[in-house]
């Protein structure tokens, strides 16, 4: 068989590969999402107004918990979690010059102190809106988390 033969069987099963992980990429996005609502949300776990660490993903809210799930991954659990009570605005701001071609367009950046430490998520302001409005509705006798 001639050389070029297996270079095209070779690209051949290359273009299969990536349009099988597309289609799985399309398919975890729409079996979370129907886990309840969800909504773009970039994370940073650094300080600073740099585009370096912003990944790109998604947040779903369930009763107690927001969960974070990276948009380039095949993993079915969120990478991380967030608890209502836990998480706090500190505050709002614009993307800088560099940060705005790392997230999605029109994107706000909320400064958070979790848990966990310092957190920055990028998302649309009527995402930000739900995110504060689902972080002060903690159901009665539950910490809510106090919002600047």
């Amino acid at each position: 068989m001639p050389v070029w033969l297996w270079f095209v069987d070779f690209l051949g099963l290359v273009v299969l590969l990536l349009v099988l992980l597309v289609a799985g990429l399309s398919v975890r996005r729409r079996v979370i999402a129907r886990g309840g609502s969800t909504f773009d949300l970039s994370v940073k776990a650094r300080r600073g107004a740099s585009a370096r660490g912003w990944t790109l993903g998604m947040g779903r809210y369930s009763d107690t918990e927001l969960e974070w799930f990276r948009t380039f991954s095949l993993a079915w659990r969120p990478q991380r979690t967030f608890r209502r009570g836990h998480v706090e605005v500190v505050k709002r701001r614009d993307p800088e010059e560099a940060e705005a071609a790392a997230l999605h367009g029109g994107d706000t950046i909320a400064e958070c102190r979790s848990e966990d430490g310092h957190v920055q998520f990028g998302l649309s302001p009527e995402s930000l809106t739900s995110l504060l409005a689902w972080l002060e509705s903690a159901p009665p006798g539950r910490e809510s988390s106090r919002v600047i």
